[in-house]
C-alpha cells in the first residue's frame, strides 16, 4: 500500500495553544507522528525566528508549506496584493517551498502577466485557496482563475479546502470536478453546524473519509493532504499518528485497493 504525504496545519492544535508555546514546539511532534510536511502559520506567529523554524523542520526531514491570510487579489487594484512580494520572500526565510494565500477579489481586469513576472522571481510555489469567503471561496472565480493561470502557463497550483466550500452551500464534489486538475494541496477537515447556527471544524467520520476517496479521484494521484482540524487530547503524538495514518492511505490505485 502507498502512503501518500500528509502534513500537518498547526492551526489544528489550537490557536491558543500554538501562540503559548510557540510553533517551534511542534516540529518534534509532527516528526515523530508520522508527518511529512509542517504548515507554519503566519497568524499565529509570536516571536519565532524564521531561521531557527527552517533549520528544525529540515534537521526533522519535514517539508514546510508557509500559511498567510493574504488576499492574492485586492479589491480596485489590477495588479497582486502589495505585499505578495514581502510574503514570498518571508516564506522562504521559514524555509517553505510553497506559499499558500486565498484568492481575494478576482475579476477579468487583473494583471496576470505582472503576477508571472513576480512568480518568475522566487523560487517559492504559490498555492491559492478557496476561503470561506463569499468573494474567495466559491467556485466560479475559482474557475476563472485557474483557467487563465492554465491558458498563461502561470507556476500556480490550487490548495482545495474540503470543509470551506460548506461556508458558501455548495458542493465540495462538483468543486474537485471542476477544479481537480489544478490541486497540489488538499486540506482536510470535517464540517458540522452547531446549536447556534456556526459551522465549525471537525475530525472525519468514516463518511468523511469515503467522501474525500471520491474527491481524490479527480485529483492527480498522490497529492499531499493536509490536517486542518482539531488534533485534541492527552498524547499528541499519538492523536496526530492516527489521523496521519488515516490520511497517508486515502486515493490508493483501485487494483491495489481492492486487495488491502
Amino acid at each position: 500500500m502507498h502512503h501518500y504525504p500528509v502534513s500537518i496545519s498547526l492551526s489544528s492544535y489550537g490557536a491558543d495553544l500554538v501562540r503559548q508555546q510557540g510553533q517551534l514546539s511542534f516540529v518534534q511532534l509532527l516528526a515523530a507522528a508520522g508527518a511529512q510536511r509542517i504548515e507554519w502559520r503566519e497568524e499565529l506567529l509570536t516571536t519565532e525566528q524564521p531561521a531557527e523554524l527552517a533549520q528544525a523542520a529540515a534537521s526533522h526531514g519535514l517539508e514546510a508549506v508557509f500559511s498567510s491570510p493574504l488576499e492574492l487579489w485586492v479589491a480596485g487594484r489590477a495588479q497582486p496584493n502589495g505585499e505578495l512580494a514581502a510574503t514570498l520572500d518571508r516564506a522562504q526565510a521559514f524555509g517553505a517551498r510553497w506559499l499558500k494565500v486565498s484568492l481575494g477579489y478576482f475579476t477579468d481586469t487583473n494583471d496576470l502577466q505582472s503576477l508571472h513576472a513576480l512568480l518568475n522571481r522566487h523560487t517559492v510555489q504559490l498555492l491559492v485557496e478557496n476561503d470561506q469567503t463569499l468573494h474567495g471561496g466559491r467556485i466560479e472565480p475559482m474557475q476563472r482563475f485557474f483557467s487563465d493561470v492554465e491558458r498563461l502557463g502561470l507556476p500556480v497550483k490550487m490548495t482545495f479546502d474540503i470543509g470551506n466550500w460548506h461556508w458558501q452551500d455548495q458542493s465540495s464534489l462538483t468543486a474537485a470536478r471542476l477544479l481537480g486538475r489544478h490541486v497540489d494541496y488538499l486540506h482536510c477537515k470535517a464540517v458540522a453546524r452547531r446549536a447556534d447556527g456556526k459551522l465549525v471544524a471537525l475530525p472525519p467520520s468514516a463518511t468523511d473519509l469515503h467522501l474525500w476517496e471520491q474527491l481524490l479521484k479527480h485529483m492527480h494521484q498522490g497529492i499531499t493532504r493536509a490536517v486542518e482540524f482539531p488534533l485534541q487530547g492527552d498524547d499528541l503524538v499519538e492523536v496526530t499518528a492516527r489521523q496521519v495514518a488515516a490520511l497517508a492511505c486515502l486515493g490508493q490505485p483501485r487494483a491495489e485497493s481492492a486487495h488491502v
